[in-house]
């Protein structure tokens, strides 16, 4: 059980009214696949206001793919969240998203040269996990699936602790009351009642603080995702529940998993649901910290559906080019989250080429300390895996052990010959 380290402060009544609705229209330009309506804009500047016709879903975009601003007074509560943001921090935002997704593809290649024997990418989803992941306070506290590589960045786990986990040495590598990040969780969707029973912990002892539960668009079709949006919104826990929609759960595409928008379901449980551009880092930060002062005040849970793609395969066992057409991919790549930062923070003025390049070092230098621990890191051990499977032992196992160890063993035979 994870113990509480959420600071002792109190917390408002859980009576007051929940903050925004689930009514907001779409702002911006996205490739929502949902919905058949089009939309006009008229660009002044680097400011864009979008008119809005049809029937897309809505969605909150505060930063267009080309790098412009959005203005639209349909989404000024969330935009409030980010009116103070500083050009040093928007540098941040940008350094974080390159250097996770340098530290990603490291981890890629390594697998491909057997140092790891899994990794899941998340490559294209950065916008995402940074703008939420910054979003939160240290007193809150994040429970990760197994792709939030950015979020750990943010909450300050070590890079190279993740990948212990990926290579078989340990089952996490970093301590979770340290930085309040949870160990990954490989079971699709449980950890959306692990946070909602935090959570519920969290209001009973009386603390502010907020805790937010990552998972993907497949396991929005898991019971447990729904039995934590129940019990969340039952006992009004302050948890926000962060759903990637990467447009594939492995082979499956959205349409095979829902016939609504995700961030719909949220109405159905009694409280709200809001879609966000999730290659947008403003927005996801404005929207994360909307959900996150919400919580914190008392009103309730909220779900965010991060509207995003998965540039790259479900994991690295995974081929995608069996299931989805690469122009699918291409119109994707477009609206890539790190060249839309640039091209804004290029387009105000907010850095020069020294930044980038002095970046650009800093990445190098991470893809070699990567490098370099993981392959420091020890074999893992062939036979552990059999071992604390049942307190007292098992016959089944010990059978299980000695074919494994036989089986083990003919490779000497064969190497002898």
């Amino acid at each position: 059980m994870t113990e509480s380290t959420a600071a002792r402060k109190p917390r408002r009544s859980a009576g007051s009214k929940a903050a925004g609705t689930t009514g907001t229209k779409a702002a911006g330009t996205t490739g929502a696949k949902a919905g058949t309506g089009k939309r006009t804009t008229r660009t002044t500047g680097t400011t864009r206001t979008a008119a809005r016709k049809g029937t897309e879903p809505e969605l909150v975009q505060l930063l267009t793919p080309e790098g412009e601003r959005v203005e639209d007074a349909a989404h000024a509560e969330y935009a409030s969240y980010v009116a103070g943001i500083t050009p040093e921090e928007l540098r941040g935002l940008y350094r974080d998203m390159v250097l996770t997704r340098r530290f990603d593809a490291e981890a890629t290649a390594l697998q491909r040269q057997g140092e790891l024997g899994l990794w899941a990418s998340l490559l294209g989803q950065e916008a995402a996990q940074i703008g939420s992941g910054r979003a939160t306070r240290e007193d809150d506290y994040v429970f990760p699936t197994y792709r939030e590589h950015g979020v750990a960045w943010c909450r300050g786990v070590d890079p190279t602790n993740l990948l212990g986990m990926f290579r078989g040495v340990n089952h996490g590598g970093w301590d979770p009351n340290s930085n309040n990040f949870h160990l990954y969780t490989i079971v699709i969707g449980s950890q959306a009642l692990h946070a909602t029973g935090y959570a519920m912990g969290v209001a009973k002892d009386g603390a502010d603080s907020g805790v937010i539960a990552y998972f993907g668009d497949g396991a929005s079709s898991q019971g447990d995702v729904s039995e934590a949006f129940n019990f969340a919104a039952v006992y009004n826990a302050p948890v926000v529940f962060f759903c990637q929609n990467n447009q594939w759960a492995i082979s499956e595409s959205n349409e095979k998993q829902t016939r609504v928008p995700l961030y719909q379901r949220a109405q159905g449980f009694g409280f709200p649901g809001v879609r966000v551009d999730g290659n947008d880092v403003l927005a996801s930060l404005a929207v994360t910290r909307w959900a996150l002062d919400r919580a914190r005040r008392g009103e309730g849970p909220a779900l965010i559906e991060a509207f995003t793609y998965r540039m790259g395969a479900h994991t690295t066992s995974d081929d995608p080019s069996r299931y989805r057409h690469d122009d699918e991919r291409a119109a994707w790549e477009a609206k890539d989250p790190i060249l839309r930062l640039r091209r804004f923070l290029e387009s105000a003025h907010h850095t020069d080429e020294g930044f980038f390049a002095e970046l650009e070092a800093e990445s190098e230098a991470l893809g070699k300390r990567v490098r370099e621990v993981v392959r420091a890191m020890p074999d893992p051990d062939r036979f552990a895996i059999f071992e604390n499977v049942y307190a007292d032992g098992h016959a089944l196992v010990d059978e299980e052990r000695a074919q494994f160890a036989a089986y083990q063993a003919s490779f000497a035979d064969a190497e002898g010959v």
